[in-house]
């Protein structure tokens, strides 16, 4: 698949925590499907090198940055890293992957130029051609559900609320307002889709082909989900609230 024509400067934004097994695999994957866009790892102190497994990554290759980060702070901290580090940089499109290899970076061209009618695009399992593979029923279910469950809380028009491969303009991020996003968990990725809807943005879904994971072990947790679930009902009620004394 290939890139139509212009699309700026690309940077691919891809956190890491011990992710040792994937990292080499998923940065080469990134380059050989997109060589013009640049890659930044966002390490959170890996404990079990991956950190430095990507120092020597970019040692030998001058498109692929390493951001160091001292702790353990959640997808949402670490992608705002990377997205100050972009826009500090000058990059057009910044792009979010996980390093796992359930994004496919071969489906990356896709993501692009859709985005040139667009200022945000989502990487969408839940629309006509997206697919989900090597799930268990109930992790996909339990995930259809929240995205159900999103769109009736929040109004949000959009199938797949949830996913994190995305490509956003640098002026959408700087739009939607960085500074006061201060979600850790993948409720992260509901909140910056929000965010974009309510500043009238164009927000708009490819589908895509989400794999999961071979090699190493899935940062999802019980405590995610409930962070998410509490976040969106908050953010649900807040705006019926509002809504509600706007009529008064």
């Amino acid at each position: 698949m290939e890139i139509s024509g212009d699309t700026g400067r690309v940077l691919v934004i891809i956190p890491t925590f011990n992710e040792r097994e994937n990292v080499e695999v998923i940065v080469g994957r990134v380059r050989a499907a997109v060589p013009v866009a640049d890659v930044l790892v966002v390490d959170d102190n890996s404990p079990d090198g991956t950190g430095e497994l990507a120092d020597g990554l970019a040692a030998e290759d001058a498109q692929v940055q390493v951001l160091h980060r001292v702790a353990k702070d959640g997808l949402g901290a670490a992608y705002i890293a990377g997205f100050r580090w972009g826009l500090g940089r000058g990059y057009d499109v910044l792009v979010e992957m996980d390093a796992d290899g359930s994004h496919q970076p071969e489906e990356l061209p896709l993501l692009l130029n859709a985005l040139r009618d667009a200022d945000l695009v989502i990487g969408a399992r839940y629309v006509p051609g997206g697919e989900v593979v090597n799930w268990p029923k109930s992790r996909e279910a339990l995930s259809r559900g929240g995205n159900t469950y999103v769109k009736i809380m929040l109004g949000v028009p959009l199938h797949d609320a949830t996913g994190g491969y995305r490509a956003f303009r640098a002026a959408t991020l700087e739009k939607i307002g960085l500074d006061q996003v201060d979600s850790r968990g993948y409720c992260f990725q509901i909140d910056l889709a929000l965010r974009a809807v309510r500043q009238g943005l164009r927000v708009v879904e490819v589908p895509i082909t989400f794999v999961e994971r071979v090699r190493g072990t899935s940062k999802m947790s019980q405590s995610i989900v409930a962070e998410a679930m509490w976040r969106v009902t908050v953010w649900g009620v807040a705006g019926r609230l509002n809504r509600l004394r706007g009529r008064r």
